[in-house]
């Protein structure tokens, strides 16, 4: 039997979205989820509360989003107790996005799990792939940080303003920049 777009995007394998009519129906879902919760007044936090409910994959207690906030699916975003994300921020969740608990987003953080081929000829073609990503208990990135494909961040870390993130950290690091790369172990 045939996977569906879904199952390879899923797979981290190529996969069609643009004329897949699941990942369609599911993106505009989506949508119509976000616009609701991105124009909520700034005292409708049981609104909001109860529309990231109804559009991350799961959710856990006491968790703040701050409007604007955008994803593709929200469905594959999964989140444990306190999270906080400040304001505009965009994750891609072609793929599964797991994030800890404790974990701090400052405002602009961008997650992607999408990605597209390296050959234009190939890319014209809009085959794309997404690769999970993992954000462990105690992490704070940063404002304007980018979190590349496929990475886990290791618990306790702490992710400079501005950095891309292309690789895996360790837990309990400070890492900074473009490339991100470690400049500090916390506790050695």
């Amino acid at each position: 039997m045939s996977q569906t777009e879904r199952e390879k995007m899923l797979a981290n394998e190529p996969y069609f979205s643009l004329s897949d009519p699941e990942l369609q129906m599911m993106m505009a879902a989506a949508q119509e989820l976000l616009y609701p919760f991105n124009h909520s007044r700034p005292e409708e936090h049981e609104k909001r509360a109860k529309i990231i409910s109804k559009l991350f994959g799961s959710i856990g207690r006491n968790f703040t989003i701050k409007p604007p906030f955008m994803c593709d699916f929200g469905c594959h975003i999964h989140a444990k107790d306190n999270l906080f994300i400040n304001y505009d921020c965009v994750i891609l969740d072609c793929n599964e996005v797991f994030i800890g608990n404790n974990v701090m987003f400052a405002p602009k953080v961008q997650i992607y799990t999408a990605y597209h081929p390296l050959d234009p000829e190939i890319r014209r073609s809009g085959l794309e792939m997404a690769a999970p990503i993992t954000i462990e208990d105690d992490v704070w990135i940063g404002g304007g940080a980018i979190i590349c494909p496929g990475v886990t961040i290791g618990a306790g870390t702490t992710i400079g303003a501005g950095s891309v993130v292309i690789r895996d950290l360790p837990p309990n690091v400070v890492a900074v920049g473009n490339p991100c790369r470690v400049i500090r172990n916390l506790y050695n």
